[in-house]
């Protein structure tokens, strides 16, 4: 439960940053707002979001009708992974199920903001669930791989303690999500162009942060599967005689696909804000799709195919893995 009480205080922690941030509208307003958005300080995307793009995002049938009633793959995701808390256990992910959740609701403001490209309050809403969900998903992955080494009793194959893994990196996402927090709210307190860009830095340097601490926990976690792996061959293969769905190994590859996928699109967030919220990357609605929500999506949905919780339940090893240890009581330990 501490995951999903973590996420939902990051949420609230951001509504209270957005709510104390008093737009100030003293520019002039253009008459037309879909003539030139890029150059409007009222349209915080600087665009129009793309209805066909935002279906597609979200799995919606072809925009045939007048009004489209949109089926969200995210929200698919996200009730895919409420069902397996409720089967299969691991509780521990639930910061990832509400990501979901908020992500897809943010994803789908744009529609909204299709036909009111001005408005503040839905901007506020698509940044909000859009921008900052990924922490969320980041919280769940932090948590997993320590679940991870105490099922395979591999605790000392870790860099750093399961505890402190836990510890340290949530600890860094609180503070990286509150300094995006800060950025965002400075940029969308304002409409002049310069204000917004102050902001954008210091929402840079939040995003940086964020990239270079889970750049640090993916090398942890790939040093750990090698460990595992190289020193400890019994417990590599223990679930080699199981079916793909049984077998941690195939959660491990899931990890590996998801760590890409987050990284991905914390690589394109430091390139987009280094060029301001004006800048071609920030500007280009497809590049938004192809390199924030569709690595995003496959970071999640890869966990609808290899859930923790039918692999190692709550992190608590299994009877078998007991045994396997007992019998293995010379286990190499790693070098420091």
């Amino acid at each position: 439960m501490f995951s999903a009480r973590y996420a939902l205080t990051l949420l609230l922690l951001h509504v209270a940053a957005i709510a104390q941030a008093a737009p100030r509208r003293t520019l002039p307003r253009p008459e037309n707002p879909f003539l030139d958005p890029k150059h409007d300080p009222y349209n915080p995307l600087r665009y129009i979001a793309s209805n066909v793009l935002t279906a597609i995002a979200l799995g919606a049938s072809l925009l045939l009708r007048p009004h489209p009633s949109p089926f969200p793959l995210v929200l698919i995701v996200a009730l895919s992974q409420t069902f397996m808390v409720r089967k299969w256990g691991a509780k521990f992910m639930l910061s990832m199920v509400i990501g979901c959740y908020t992500f897809a609701l943010g994803i789908a403001t744009r529609f909204g903001l299709h036909k009111n490209p001005e408005s503040r309050g839905l901007y506020i809403v698509e940044y909000l669930f859009v921008v900052l969900s990924p922490c969320a998903f980041i919280a769940a992955e932090y948590v997993l791989l320590g679940r991870l080494a105490a099922y395979l009793r591999c605790d000392s194959h870790l860099l750093v303690s399961p505890r402190r893994i836990t510890l340290v990196f949530i600890l860094s996402d609180i503070i990286t999500f509150l300094i995006q927090a800060a950025g965002g709210s400075v940029s969308i307190s304002t409409n002049t162009l310069s204000t917004a860009e102050t902001g954008a830095h210091i929402f840079l340097a939040g995003l940086v942060l964020q990239l270079v601490s889970f750049l640090v926990f993916t090398v942890i976690f790939i040093v750990f599967i090698y460990r595992v792996r190289s020193l400890e061959p019994a417990t590599w293969a223990v679930d080699s005689e199981k079916r793909w769905y049984q077998d941690w190994r195939a959660l491990a590859s899931a990890m590996t696909l998801s760590f890409i996928g987050i990284l991905t699109r914390s690589a394109y967030r430091v390139a987009e804000l280094s060029q301001g919220y004006a800048g071609p990357l920030a500007t280009n609605e497809g590049l938004f799709y192809g390199l924030d929500t569709l690595p995003l999506f496959i970071a999640i949905s890869v966990y609808v195919f290899a859930w923790p919780g039918r692999y190692i339940g709550n992190g608590t090893p299994s009877a078998h893995i007991l045994a396997l240890k007992a019998d293995s009581p010379s286990t190499v330990e790693p070098k420091e």
